[in-house]
């Protein structure tokens, strides 16, 4: 609607002040042509009266003088004369102009004052009083002036007008007046028009330019066509735009920014509102937030879980961090949650999420690893200081018997710097610290001298121990590390497959490496336990026994040795079947 525009705003407003001010002078006006046509009337006639009564006085023939004021009267105006108030004489009229009687001036109090004060009286908008003629006269305008003749003072002049014909060139006047003001009015209602439209242009442009930067394209400009107020109004927002343009980016880019940090961090993120819901999160705290809804199941409508809920509460209330520890599908998270501020007012908490579960790992195999080396340690130990306190006290009493307890101590000894051995091993392997000197190996030779090397040992329990070789037979490792490899692998087969029984080294080489698999038919391992094998110290063997039971290490450093060759070994088994442990080399160590 136009009234709801600016242009019709200013349009209506400066036509309703101008077509008020236009008609509050239309009324003066009207007010003062009235008064004027009125008081020039009165002056007109006063003259007229004077003159004639000077005219009077002065001719001593007084007929010439009637003669002379009769035309001295005009068309519209009446003279009559009084010598006294009982001779008067009447200008000369028409048969239809209606005359005034003499009675009217003698009997009426204001104008007979002329005759009894020797003034000038003048009477406006008098109406004669008469029954039948009233209609004839209307309004009427009477100035009476003394009149002295041969000495005589109660002589008068009497000037008399009708209103009408001042009322009609009234009217002209008012309907000249009319004609000005409509022709004002509209002439104000189109320059009025012209004009705000003029003025309000760049006011539209503007606007269109606003609705365009709210649509976000900060690049549009508003055209400078003046350079007064408006013309500066639209350089500003020319300005504005830009600077808005460039805050954004700004923000855009510290957004992204704060973005990339929270999806490059490796612990999860949470940040709550003052009413608990969830603002901002990251990838590893919608992992934890997955993980207990997994474990709460789909029915829950809850954002979090309750221990954060009453976390988050004591946080809000007590303004302090608060800190806790929790397990979903197997992982353990640790979540530290602290207070935001707006100013002085608490709006809401972050949370940092941190996936312990590996530390935790670790923290359970440390605790492990201690207690199976302290166990490890203790046995010999025991048994080594036993034996020589045996031998100190003289208990052996042949020679024989104290061989036998050397021997203990000795194989004791052993055990222990195998043991020894094997951690200092383990620990450069997990290290990093062990290096992988690389060369070409001929993979038939290689595997004949560790048949040979174990040639006796199966020999002795009875077991069959031959290998087969598929493929070309040139591959680079390790030979040192590979041959420990195998050392251990072969050891333990033998250890564990009875008298009858056969282990086979089976050798298949091709384009991407060397496979091989080191397959048993001894007492298999029980299906519980081969998840376990590589862990440290872990055997299957509970008791954990003495004698050729091992330390628990060895199969632990095989995986470090292939890992550190950017290989891979598996086990597969099954009780009272035999096993069959399966690694594979890649041809070239990267």
């Amino acid at each position: 609607m136009i009234w709801k525009s600016v242009v019709g705003k200013l349009w209506l407003t400066i036509l309703l002040l101008f077509t008020f001010v236009l008609f509050i002078l239309t009324i003066l006006l009207l007010e003062f042509f009235e008064n004027y046509h009125v008081n020039e009337a009165e002056r007109e006639l006063t003259q007229l009266g004077r003159k004639i009564s000077m005219i009077v006085e002065e001719h001593e023939d007084f007929e010439l003088a009637k003669s002379i004021a009769w035309q001295l009267a005009d068309d519209v105006s009446r003279v009559i004369i009084f010598s006294d108030k009982d001779h008067y004489w009447h200008s000369p009229t028409d048969e239809t102009d209606a005359v005034l009687p003499s009675e009217f001036f003698r009997e009426d109090e204001e104008l007979s004052q002329v005759f009894l004060d020797h003034t000038i009286v003048t009477k406006k908008s008098y109406s004669p009083d008469l029954d039948s003629e009233s209609e004839a006269f209307g309004e009427m305008m009477i100035v009476g002036t003394p009149l002295h003749i041969d000495g005589v003072e109660d002589g008068a002049v009497y000037m008399y007008q009708s209103l009408t014909a001042i009322k009609e060139t009234t009217n002209q006047t008012t309907q000249l007046i009319l004609i000005s003001a409509g022709i004002a009015i509209f002439l104000t209602t189109i320059f009025a028009f012209f004009l705000i439209s003029r003025v309000t242009s760049p006011l539209r442009k503007m606007r269109e330019a606003a609705f365009e930067v709210a649509r976000g394209k900060f690049d549009t400009k508003v055209p400078i066509l003046t350079y007064d107020e408006i013309g500066e109004l639209a350089m500003a927002f020319n300005q504005m735009g830009r600077q808005l343009k460039f805050n954004l980016n700004a923000l855009n880019q510290e957004k992204e920014h704060l973005a990339n940090i929270l999806s490059s961090m490796a612990d999860g993120v949470i940040t709550l509102n003052r009413d608990g819901t969830i603002l901002i999160t990251n990838p590893p705290a919608e992992r934890f937030l997955q993980a207990w809804f997994y474990q709460e199941g789909s029915d829950t409508r809850e954002q979090l879980p309750h221990e954060i809920k009453e976390m988050f509460q004591r946080v809000v209330n007590f303004e302090r961090e608060q800190s806790m520890e929790l397990t979903y599908q197997g992982r353990t998270w640790v979540i530290v949650m602290s207070p935001l501020y707006n100013n002085t007012h608490v709006r809401g908490a972050v949370a940092v999420i941190r996936d312990m579960t590996e530390e935790r790992r670790l923290d359970k195999l440390r605790e492990g690893f201690i207690a199976n080396v302290s166990h490890e340690l203790r046995t010999p130990i025991s048994m080594l200081q036993g034996y020589s306190e045996a031998i100190v006290d003289d208990i052996a009493g042949s020679e024989e018997e104290k061989k036998e307890l050397a021997s203990v101590i000795y194989d004791e000894s052993l055990r222990m710097g195998r043991l020894v051995n094997d951690l200092l091993d383990l620990a450069r392997l997990e290290s990093g610290h062990s290096t992988v000197n690389r060369e070409q190996v001929e993979v038939e030779e290689f595997f004949d001298k560790m048949i040979r090397k174990f040639h006796g040992l199966a020999k002795e329990k009875m077991v069959d121990l031959h290998s087969e070789i598929i493929g070309d037979t040139l591959v680079d490792f390790d030979v040192d590390k590979m041959e420990q490899v195998f050392t251990n692998l072969i050891d333990n087969a033998l250890r564990h497959t009875d008298s009858g029984g056969s282990i086979t080294i089976r050798v298949e080489l091709g384009e991407l490496g060397m496979k091989v698999d080191v397959q048993d038919t001894g007492q298999g391992i029980p299906e519980e336990d081969i998840p376990f094998v590589f862990e440290r110290f872990y055997k299957a063997d509970k008791a954990r026994t003495r004698g050729r039971s091992g330390t628990g290490l060895g199969l632990s450093i095989v995986k470090n040795i292939i890992e550190s060759h950017n290989g891979s070994i598996g086990v597969h088994s099954k009780l009272n079947e035999g096993t069959t442990f399966s690694l594979v080399i890649p041809r070239t160590v990267q």
